[in-house]
C-alpha cells in the first residue's frame, strides 16, 4: 500500500514575533523569580580558602550564629536557654555528637568562643566551624594519565 506524502521542505520566511514572545515571557520569569522571597536567615559563612576541612560521620547538631541571635533546631533561642537546648538535644542521642557552628562573617570572636564554652561544658568533644567549601578545580584532583 502506497501512502501520500503531504511533507514539503519550508522554504518561506520565519516569523520573528513568536520567538520574540517566548524571549520576553523567559525574561519576565528570571526577573521575577529573582524577587521572590528566599525563607530563612541570610548567612554569609567564611570561606575555607584552599584547605581541605574534615567531614563528619555520625550524628551531628548545628547552631546557627547571627550578630543578635543564636538558632537552634530552625528556632531563634535565647543565650540563656541554649545551654539547656542542647543538653536535652546531645542526651537524646547516645552515640558521640558532632556540634557544628554555622557563624556568620560578621559574628565576633568573643562570642564564637562564649558558645565553644558552653559546648564543652554540656560534654561535646567534636566542634566544627562551618565554611564554604572551597572552588573546585579539576585539573588538581585528577592527574592526567601519561
Amino acid at each position: 500500500m502506497k501512502f501520500p506524502r503531504n511533507a514539503r521542505i519550508f522554504r518561506g520566511q520565519l516569523d520573528f514575533a513568536p520567538f520574540a514572545a517566548v524571549l520576553l515571557l523567559l525574561v519576565i520569569f528570571v526577573l521575577l523569580g529573582k524577587m521572590l522571597y528566599t525563607p530563612g536567615i541570610p548567612m554569609r559563612l567564611p570561606s575555607a580558602g584552599d584547605v581541605i576541612l574534615p567531614g563528619v560521620t555520625g550524628q551531628t547538631l548545628s547552631v546557627a550564629v547571627t550578630t543578635n541571635a543564636f538558632y537552634f533546631q530552625d528556632q531563634v533561642v535565647p543565650e540563656n536557654e541554649l545551654s539547656n537546648r542542647l543538653f536535652v538535644a546531645k542526651q537524646k542521642i547516645s552515640e558521640p555528637v558532632t556540634l557544628i557552628v554555622q557563624s556568620d562573617e560578621d559574628v565576633t570572636d568573643k562570642t564564637k568562643i562564649k558558645l565553644w564554652s558552653i559546648a564543652q561544658q554540656i560534654g561535646f568533644t567534636n566542634l566544627l566551624q562551618a565554611t564554604l567549601p572551597r572552588v573546585y578545580d579539576p585539573a588538581s584532583t585528577h592527574p592526567t594519565p601519561k
